[in-house]
C-alpha cells in the first residue's frame, strides 16, 4: 500500500469509531430535503465527517477537502479528499448494515484512491495505485470483478428506482428488463460488491460528486469500468453513473441508457 492509500484505510476506521456506536442507537437526526422530499442526516453523519477533517488537518494540512455535510476547503489543491461520512443514510436509520464511509482521494481533478468502508461488517474496500484488495480484521483479500459477457446474464443493482425520474426512470426499466437479476437498496456497497465480483453492473444518476468519487478508483482496481451513461469519465454536474465489472457489458448497457 501506498502511504495515501494507507491513510485512507485509517480515515475509514477512524470513522467507524464515531459512527458505529450510533448504528442501532439513539441518535439525532433531521430533514435536510425540500418538502416531499425526504433527505435525511444524522449526527452520526455529522460526527463521522468532523473526525476525518481532523485526521486530515493534523496530516496533511495542504490538502483539500470537499464534504457532503461541511462543505468545500481548498477544492483546487492539488490532493484534494472527497467525503461521504455515511452514504446510506436511510439504511443506517433502518438499522440495514448496507450503509457506508465513502473517501476518495482526488489528484489534480481526478480521483486516484477510493475507501469503501462498511463498518458494522468490520470491512474496508480499497482501490488505488496498488490494486485493489478487501481488509477485514488482520487479512486481506484481493478483488477482483468477474467475467460476465452477456447483459442477460447478469445480476445489476441501482439503490431505489423510485429516484430515477423521467427518460432516466425509463433508461433504468430497459436496462432491468434485459438482465437476469436486480438487487435494489444497496447504496455504495453495491459497487463494493462488483469489484468483489459478486454484482455484474450497478447504474445510478442525480449522484453527487461525493457519492461516487470512492467508487470509480476501487472499481476500476478491481479490474472494471466507471463511465457515465454515455461511456465518458463521470461529470460532477451530471449525476449519472455506469459502473460494470466485464467491460464488454458497458457496449450492451450504454445502448439502453443512452436516450436519457
Amino acid at each position: 500500500m501506498t502511504e495515501l492509500e494507507s491513510f485512507a484505510v485509517e480515515l475509514s476506521r477512524e470513522a467507524a469509531r464515531v459512527a458505529l456506536p450510533f448504528f442501532r442507537g439513539a441518535f439525532a437526526q433531521e430533514d435536510k430535503g425540500v418538502p416531499g422530499a425526504f433527505d435525511p442526516v444524522t449526527e452520526a453523519d455529522r460526527a463521522a465527517e468532523a473526525a476525518i477533517r481532523r485526521l486530515i488537518a493534523a496530516r496533511y494540512p495542504h490538502h483539500g477537502v470537499i464534504g457532503e455535510e461541511y462543505g468545500e476547503d481548498r477544492p483546487e489543491a492539488e490532493h484534494v479528499w472527497v467525503l461521504d461520512p455515511i452514504d446510506g443514510t436511510r439504511a443506517f436509520i433502518a438499522g440495514l448494515p448496507l450503509w457506508t464511509t465513502l473517501i476518495a482521494l482526488r489528484q489534480d481533478g481526478a480521483p486516484v484512491i477510493g475507501a469503501v468502508g462498511q463498518p458494522y461488517l468490520g470491512e474496508v474496500f480499497l482501490g488505488g495505485p496498488s490494486g485493489a484488495r478487501l481488509l477485514k480484521g488482520a487479512s486481506e483479500t484481493p478483488l477482483r470483478t468477474r467475467a460476465c459477457a452477456r447483459l442477460d446474464q447478469a445480476l445489476i443493482a441501482t439503490t431505489d428506482p423510485e429516484i430515477f425520474t423521467g427518460a432516466d426512470r425509463a433508461a433504468w426499466d430497459r436496462l432491468r428488463a434485459s438482465a437476469r437479476l436486480a438487487r435494489l437498496g444497496c447504496d455504495g456497497y453495491a459497487y463494493a460488491m462488483v469489484a468483489a465480483g459478486t454484482i455484474d453492473l450497478v447504474a445510478e444518476s442525480e449522484l453527487q460528486v461525493w457519492d461516487w468519487s470512492a467508487l470509480k478508483p476501487l472499481v476500476e482496481a478491481a479490474g472494471g469500468r466507471f463511465t457515465d451513461w454515455r461511456g465518458r469519465p463521470p461529470h460532477e454536474a451530471d449525476g449519472r453513473v455506469l459502473a460494470v465489472g466485464d467491460a464488454r457489458l458497458s457496449d450492451q448497457a450504454l445502448p439502453l441508457l443512452a436516450p436519457a
